[in-house]
């Protein structure tokens, strides 16, 4: 075990500490007085976590792992001198084998981030470690036995069921660990970049039929395989076939056995892995399933990809923030990050600004590996975060502890996406969620989600009295259905949409619908959305169980949304742009063409904002606002009292493009 076993820390203020391939000729002077000046500029820049990016491919350097190791060590040596910790961050199921000169070009077009140093084809043929040659522990395409391949990455794809690829990466691990006095390992890709048709080997073969008493079907077996003419790869499957469901699920399976293992290699060491998305159904064509990983993470991590112009449009990333946070915290209230790439420092601050809407710890990283060469202009991540991190040490230190103000609770039930449900008009589960995730957002009402085994649970569904909204539920299981009628008959409050329970957590279609069960009970505290928006919908569940929403704005450009959390008992007031205009780059573009984001404006001119509030249930007394765009400035927050119940809050946001702050002073 590692000899350099730290114990858990919670990381609040993370960088990306970037590496080149000259770093593989340490110990060099060059490379030593590097490592020194970057821990230095990290130290100044208040960042309290470094996590490794670069030689991210990891068995690409097998040959090379004895320097690169000792290249890790030096760098834990001078960070540690200043409180700094270091985790590493690798994929370790690939390695990287574009196809032809086509996708040769392309990789070293849009994925210099990874540190592109593989085997060429013959070389290829010849590589191992630990006397596992790569080439035998690789996936198995079924559509023509090659070896499994994901072209959006030019990888070739190691099995999660091959034993010789899982006593190679054990023993890999167990070395990395003796060698690097590291804090936290993040290892990535805990899914399958080659899709829905690897693996076809006969480990893969073997324990389909040991788990399921099934064969693999063909490649051509449309009843299995489905639509595979219109459609991308990742969406393949035809999920009214209880066969395929099993596919999927076994899949998933294989991931999480193999995440399992490396937990109990780490053993104490925290351990985290990538995660960009917890919600859509195509996740199963990638078998990412971060629930079923939770049980062996120790932290959670939402990758917030982006480093164009479309980055500004955050609310879409709302769901899957606050999804994610959900998971963590039913995980013994794990540490919670959110990585946000940038290119300039705009988009750098905007990632700081989200990381504190959303109450988690914030990961800035440059992302400048991404585009064809780095731009001319471009910072190192340290000199653009600092800033933001300063002024927070300075003025706001509010760590990701803080407990969002709930007053409504949102069901995310991972069986609709499990079995691929849909209604009849195409629409998924998770469609329906952000839709209700950007109402709340936009109406500055505080939710959180419930999942599957909360909605299962009557004692945790009935804990609360806050009113829940199960919208796009077509898969019920029997124990969630008792549950909410249990939780009904308690005389709470809950609003349903339809489809309802039109079959079970397996996937498999009901005779009756759970829907008609209910209905058939009359509750009084039910309310049923049939064809409306969210708005209706909320007006509904309202009118039927007298909820209010705590604090309503009435003056002022209602795109700031506002965002309620304590923090060690203390309200704060957190207050993030929601019409930001983006600048573009006059040249730089991302892979798909995207411009680069380069500079951010705000659409809002009226930033006086007035807000009434419930005063018996938000106490808000000597509160201050502030901002990074303020500096050392704050100013006034005025609170009028209406009535017994109901307070006024007015304050200014002249001047603030993105973020703003307001707390107890």
């Amino acid at each position: 075990m590692n000899q350099f076993k730290t114990s858990v820390f919670n990381p609040k203020r993370i960088a990306s500490w970037w590496c080149t391939i000259e770093d593989l000729l340490w110990s060099e002077k060059k490379i030593v007085e590097k490592i020194k000046r970057n821990a230095e500029a990290f130290a100044k820049a208040d960042i309290d976590t470094a996590i490794n990016f670069g030689f991210h491919v990891r068995f690409d350097f097998s040959n090379y792992f004895g320097q690169l190791h000792s290249y890790y060590a030096n760098v834990c040596e001078e960070l540690h001198k200043y409180d700094i910790k270091f985790m590493d961050h690798y994929s370790c199921n690939h390695v990287q084998r574009p196809r032809n000169e086509e996708e040769f070009k392309k990789l070293h077009r849009n994925h210099r981030h990874h540190i592109l140093l593989f085997h060429d084809p013959v070389a290829a043929s010849h590589a191992q470690y630990e006397g596992h040659f790569f080439n035998d522990l690789c996936e198995i395409d079924l559509q023509d036995g090659s070896r499994g391949y994901s072209k959006a990455y030019q990888l070739e794809v190691f099995c999660h069921n091959n034993p010789g690829f899982l006593d190679m990466h054990q023993k890999y691990l167990k070395r990395l660990l003796n060698d690097v006095p590291m804090d936290g390992i993040q290892v990535d890709d805990m899914c399958d970049y080659a899709g829905l048709t690897t693996c076809g080997c006969r480990y893969c073969r073997d324990r389909f039929k040991k788990e399921y008493g099934k064969e693999i079907p063909p490649y051509d077996n449309k009843q299995f395989w489905g639509d595979i003419d219109n459609k991308s790869e990742y969406y393949w499957g035809n999920y009214d076939n209880r066969d395929f469901r099993d596919w999927i699920t076994m899949k998933a399976d294989s991931v999480a056995d193999h995440l399992k293992l490396i937990k109990e290699t780490v053993g104490e060491l925290p351990l985290m892995t990538c995660c960009s998305s917890s919600g859509p159904i195509l996740l199963n064509g990638l078998s990412l399933n971060l629930e079923k990983l939770a049980p062996h993470l120790d932290m959670f991590m939402l990758e917030n990809c982006g480093i164009d112009v479309s980055s500004v449009n955050w609310v879409r990333m709302d769901a899957e923030a606050l999804h994610q946070k959900d998971i963590a915290q039913k995980r013994d209230d794990a540490t919670t990050m959110a990585i946000s790439y940038s290119i300039y420092e705009p988009s750098g601050y905007l990632g700081w600004a989200l990381s504190r809407y959303w109450g988690v710890g914030n990961w800035s990283s440059t992302l400048n590996q991404r585009l064809e060469k780095d731009p001319d202009d471009a910072k190192e991540i340290f000199d653009i975060i600092r800033p933001y991190n300063n002024w927070e040490v300075a003025y706001s230190q509010l760590s990701d502890e803080g407990n969002e103000l709930v007053e409504i609770r949102l069901a995310s039930n991972k069986f609709c996406r499990e079995n691929g449900w849909r209604d009849d008009k195409g629409a998924e589960h998770w469609d329906k969620i952000k839709k209700w995730s950007a109402y709340f957002v936009e109406n500055d009402i505080g939710y959180r989600f419930i999942r599957a085994e909360e909605i299962a649970d009557k004692n945790a569904l009935s804990k609360e009295t806050t009113p829940v909204i199960f919208d796009g539920m077509g898969c019920v299981s029997d124990n969630q259905y008792m549950a909410i009628a249990d939780y009904l008959e308690k005389g709470n409050k809950a609003l349903i949409s339809l489809p309802f329970g039109t079959h079970d957590e397996k996937g498999v279609k009901r005779a009756v619908p759970l829907s008609q069960l209910l209905l058939e009970q009359n509750y009084m505290n039910l309310s049923v959305i049939e064809t409306s928006t969210e708005a209706e919908s909320l007006k509904k569940i309202m009118e039927a169980s007298g909820f209010n929403p705590v604090i309503i704005q009435i003056k002022g450009d209602h795109r700031w949304a506002l965002r309620i959390r304590k923090h060690h008992g203390k309200v704060v007031l957190h207050l993030l742009n929601q019409a930001l205009k983006a600048i573009p780059h006059s040249s730089l573009k991302d892979s798909a063409g995207r411009a680069i984001l380069e500079g951010i404006e705000s659409k809002i001119e009226d930033n006086v904002l007035s807000f009434r509030f419930n005063s018996e249930k938000l106490a808000l007394k000597n509160m201050t606002l502030l901002s990074p765009e303020l500096g050392e400035e704050t100013r006034e927050v005025t609170i009028t009292e209406v009535n017994e119940r109901m307070s006024e809050l007015q304050f200014d946001l002249s001047g603030i493009t993105i973020y703003a702050v307001i707390q107890e002073h």
